[in-house]
């Protein structure tokens, strides 16, 4: 018998709907609610939205150890303007998430923000306010990933929300967590150690640092996903293709462990009802490495054809078996 390869799906504007979720019966093995997106007070609406409709598994993907923006209005950022990060959060100003970032930073930080390649330096710091100056222009939004490029900032595992939402989620009978930002063994062990055993969590391996510690990682837990998104972040995307490929290599030599491939799979479905032959190659190309399951996000949390979505990796995992 041939493995059953998952499909794992974020809710999103999208796809939190009636029609979505009654489709999800038959066609979706897990519903990932992103707590990057959502506040811990929404969070018990959210799932008793869902389980309404459907039946079919969610999981609570953890904040982790990430820096996000904080903007009242997104806007576009040229070369060599001027920028002011605010201590707290304010509408004049960008601020950090989580705050305590705030301390952290220096003078000649560079900081990598979202997927629009904007870069910017820091030039002077006070006691409230730090002054910065755009070197790759780009869009600056609410929400996105900040990278540090030049050092590594320590920050906690999980955030005090990452924790309020376990807590809600074990309320509610939950069993399925990710943990983002893995980065070690400790990692692991910490993250088991507040959810116990009864639990199956998934690792994402989403950073230079993770996949330097895979061997030792993978040893300690069995579930894990490959983020190429935040991982191209913190690796060369000229690389991501070789790191795919050396991680599935690992999993090989480890038996009953699984490893999900995420980002970019169907990323011009976001805005087409159709894939491009590259997309579909990519994903062929998972399967064919291993991959034990496929995660759409974007594509199904804000795109607007996250049910075309779902049936075109269903047609590709069925071409997959066939062949």
């Amino acid at each position: 018998m041939k493995k059953k390869i998952q499909i794992i799906t974020t809710l999103g504007p999208s796809s939190l709907n009636t029609a979505f979720l009654k489709f999800s019966n038959k066609n979706i093995d897990l519903l990932r609610l992103n707590m990057s997106h959502i506040e811990p007070e929404e969070l018990e609406k959210k799932i008793k939205f869902i389980r309404k409709f459907t039946k079919t598994n969610i999981c609570i993907d953890t904040e982790g150890a990430q820096i996000r923006t904080k903007v009242f209005k997104p806007r576009d950022l040229k070369k060599n303007q001027n920028l002011k990060i605010s201590r707290v959060k304010d509408r004049k100003f960008l601020s950090l998430y989580p705050h305590e970032i705030f301390e952290k930073l220096k003078t000649k930080d560079i900081l990598n923000i979202g997927f629009n390649n904007l870069l910017i330096e820091i030039k002077s710091k006070k006691k409230n306010l730090i002054s910065a100056k755009v070197i790759r222009s780009g869009k600056l939004e609410n929400n996105k990933g900040v990278h540090i490029e030049n050092r590594k900032i320590g920050i906690n595992f999980i955030t005090e929300k990452d924790r309020k939402a376990i807590l809600i989620a074990k309320k509610n009978n939950l069993k399925y967590f990710a943990l983002s930002f893995t980065n070690s063994r400790e990692d692991v062990e910490n993250f088991n150690a507040i959810l116990g055993d009864n639990c199956q969590k998934i690792f994402k391996i989403e950073t230079k640092r993770a996949v330097k510690n895979f061997n030792k990682i993978i040893k300690n837990a069995d579930n894990f996903l490959i983020d190429r998104g935040d991982l191209s972040k913190d690796i060369s995307v000229v690389e991501i293709p070789k790191i795919q490929r050396k991680l599935m290599m690992i999993k090989k030599n480890f038996k009953n462990k699984k490893i999900f491939v995420a980002t970019n799979l169907l990323e011009s479905m976001i805005e087409n009802n159709y894939p491009t032959r590259g997309e579909a190659n990519d994903i062929y190309s998972s399967l064919e490495m291993g991959a034990n399951g496929l995660v759409l996000a974007a594509e199904t949390a804000i795109g607007k054809y996250p049910t075309s979505c779902v049936k075109f990796i269903k047609e590709m995992i069925l071409s997959f078996k066939k062949y």
